[in-house]
């Protein structure tokens, strides 16, 4: 057992504040952008078509992170004070959210480049793996987005968020965010094998986007059973996270399917 009490910013000058968070952004940021790139010229296109994706896809994924988090997690306080949905600087991002603006980015952005939307989302499928893995170590770095109390062996003493406990009374927590973070490093390599395995290239199409949707969002399911309860009450038979997931579950799967009854078809 251990205790996490790193302290989430890394340097202060004057006013502006450096944090391990917004690192861990930047790295998710930059590794996306490569990998959407050197798929997207692995499909024909220049390195300029992708960069017409970046700045689109920076803002879907904090508006719709933070649109998702208030009105799923924080209505009744959006609900007293309206203008609380653009307080981005109090934290609050939901990747459920954050998914639903990114799908809408991936339809314009195909559309723009005249590629097939289930095409565009294949070659999206790695940035998205490799990015939720460094938010939920940024997460990590903001001791935010624990697990529920647990005697575990490998349970985590989390004292930045148990506040004003002596750090022998600070219970165990499972490091939730470490368990998603490895489930989406591990997402990345099973696409990797995916691709190749399908013959890259000549994969069915939307395939990977389908793995995509099916292996984050069931990791994301399994997780919830540790993590900390959010909106819903202890009492619920599953949590928001999990009810919200069930959705994107089921639209890998119908893709999954149809990626290759086309591919039969074809």
């Amino acid at each position: 057992m251990a205790v996490w009490d790193l302290d989430p910013i890394l340097l202060k000058l004057g006013p502006l504040q450096v944090r391990y968070y917004g690192i861990c952004f930047a790295i998710a940021l930059f590794g996306g952008f490569y990998f959407m790139r050197k798929q997207i010229i692995r499909g024909g296109r220049d390195g300029e078509t992708a960069e017409k994706f970046l700045l689109p896809a920076v803002i879907a994924v904090i508006v719709g992170a933070r649109v998702g988090h208030v009105l799923f997690y924080e209505f009744d306080r959006f609900l007293a004070d309206p203008l609380y949905m653009v307080y981005f600087w109090r934290g609050g991002l939901a990747s459920h959210g954050a998914t639903v603006g990114l799908l809408i980015t991936l339809w314009w952005y195909s559309r723009k480049i005249k590629m097939p939307l289930l095409e565009v989302a294949d070659r999206f499928s790695f940035s998205v793996a490799w990015a939720a893995a460094w938010v939920r170590i940024g997460n990590l770095t903001n001791s935010e987005i624990v697990g529920r109390i647990t005697a575990a062996k490998w349970g985590v003493k989390f004292p930045r968020y148990d506040i004003g406990l002596a750090i022998d009374q600070v219970p165990f927590r499972h490091p939730s965010q470490l368990y998603e973070a490895a489930g989406a490093f591990g997402l990345l390599v099973i696409l990797f094998a995916a691709d190749k395995l399908m013959g890259g290239e000549k994969r069915p199409t939307g395939a990977l986007a389908a793995i995509c949707l099916i292996g984050y969002f069931s990791g994301r399911f399994m997780v919830e059973y540790v993590k900390e309860y959010q909106a819903l009450a202890a009492s619920s038979p599953l949590t928001m996270g999990q009810i919200l997931s069930l959705p994107f579950i089921l639209i890998g799967v119908f893709v999954l399917i149809f990626s290759f009854i086309g591919r039969k078809r074809g």
